[in-house]
């Protein structure tokens, strides 16, 4: 049978063949952009935290809170001036005659403290030294920010790096799992070997799944700490390596004491504590203060029986009055303020000797930490080279049936703990670095 002719049929080809060749093109290119990966490097990560950390943020707004009150206005220099306005209107009902009374009045008061026993100027030293203390804190944030983003940067890299090694691994154990099964079919391997094979194949590809999750996991934390919820995939630029570093111990205490951050926060409480006596001790000083004002009142009446309209009256008032004014006793106040002050000053500089100690006692640790992880390093490069070529000759021994599987997995294993002993001592290396880069305050300059 013939078929019928379709005049509809070669149009709807056509149209069908047009819409596809538009929209291939559009779902490979939403395919590659949804698939896209941003390239980051260490320092476009560092500098996009200390943009937009959260952390970062709220700092920088308690440094412009303190910055703020760091003024003369704040401390008490300037008087405090007023102005005042009113108006009154009465309609007054008696026996003699009614009338009405209408007010207006408006004012300017001044009143200023002249000498308080200096309070003015400890009030503005104060605030100055808050200023600093929140600069400070804002550089501490920094510094920290930026140690975090570091040990996060290589913490991906770290975790991308054991990735790769248990994806080779698990390669390696597939392809021996399949060698196996073929030479069951041939006769010269038996079930048992075929069994561990793939148990150690399932092992393998199970680490490998998990670490597929830690990979991500340390995306999302650099991701936050660069304030970062665009859900981006990003592909790290900086290669996962440690460049060791010569450092002299008397050098690095010099650089702490010169540079650290914390300890340049305990001489600022110091000052604090030192500005803090000298508040109580203003308290023994007399009071000088001023009040004046000038006052300007209007007042009109209007009487019934003169049918005259209101009769108006101006009254100006000015006046000055100086106080002098000393608390001869407080029940003690004063006093016990005083010694209160003192002794907490007292306690700052013990405080301060303590940090010190600390300090010192911290990066003579971590330098000794630095000198054992940098030795490590060359330690676990050996270790790594042996084990390669250690599985290497284990893999030609395998293929040529020189050795079981159950030896090729042991050599298997001892190339996979050695990888990632490696990669293991290549982080904490970077890890004590950075540590010992924000003791010495020189973290900031090394990432700048």
């Amino acid at each position: 049978m013939n078929k019928k002719y379709q005049p509809f049929s070669i149009m709807d080809k056509l149209v069908k063949m047009t819409i596809f060749g538009i929209l291939l093109p559009a779902f490979l290119f939403a395919f590659a952009t949804t698939n896209a990966q941003t390239s980051l490097s260490l320092n476009e990560a560092i500098a996009a935290a200390l943009e937009n950390n959260y952390d970062i943020t709220l700092t920088k707004n308690d440094l412009k809170v303190a910055e703020l009150n760091n003024s003369w206005g704040n401390a008490g220099r300037y008087p405090y001036v007023g102005v005042s306005a009113g108006a009154n209107f009465s309609n007054n009902l008696n026996e003699n005659d009614d009338f009405q009374q209408s007010r207006y009045s408006g004012g300017l008061t001044v009143n200023w403290t002249l000498f308080d026993g200096f309070s003015v100027n400890i009030s503005k030293q104060r605030f100055a030294e808050l200023e600093n203390l929140s600069k400070q804190n804002t550089a501490i944030m920094v510094e920290g920010t930026i140690q975090a983003v570091v040990l996060a940067y290589y913490a991906v890299l770290l975790e991308k790096e054991q990735l790769e090694v248990l994806k080779d691994v698990m390669l390696l154990s597939e392809d021996r799992f399949k060698r196996i099964e073929q030479r069951r079919e041939f006769g010269s391997a038996v079930t048992f070997e075929v069994l561990q094979a793939k148990n150690a194949y399932l092992d393998d590809k199970t680490n490998y799944l998990s670490q597929q999750v830690g990979y991500k996991n340390a995306l999302r934390d650099l991701a936050f700490l660069m304030a970062d919820n665009t859900n981006n995939t990003f592909q790290l630029d900086d290669k996962f390596e440690a460049i060791p570093v010569e450092y002299n111990l008397a050098d690095l205490h010099d650089q702490l004491i010169a540079n650290n951050k914390s300890l340049k926060n305990q001489y600022i409480n110091q000052n604090l504590l030192k500005n803090a006596v000298m508040a109580a001790k203003s308290s023994y000083y007399p009071n000088l203060s001023f009040s004046g004002g000038v006052t300007h009142t209007r007042t009109g009446i209007d009487l019934e029986s003169t049918n005259s309209g209101y009769s108006w009256n101006d009254v100006d008032n000015m006046y000055g009055n100086f106080t002098l004014s000393y608390n001869l006793f407080s029940g003690g106040n004063r006093k016990r303020a005083l010694q209160i002050a003192k002794i907490q000053q007292e306690s700052g500089d013990v405080e301060l000797d303590q940090m010190q100690h600390e300090l010192f006692n911290r990066m003579d640790n971590l330098y000794e930490f630095y000198l054992v992880r940098k030795e490590l390093l060359d330690v676990a490069d050996e270790n790594m080279e042996a084990a390669k070529l250690n599985l290497q000759i284990a893999q030609e021994k395998f293929d040529n049936g020189a050795i079981n599987s159950f030896n090729f997995r042991d050599v298997q294993l001892i190339y996979l703990n050695a990888s990632l002993r490696k990669l293991q001592a290549i982080y904490n290396f970077i890890d004590t670095h950075t540590s010992l880069l924000r003791l010495t305050g020189s973290i900031i300059q090394q990432y700048e």
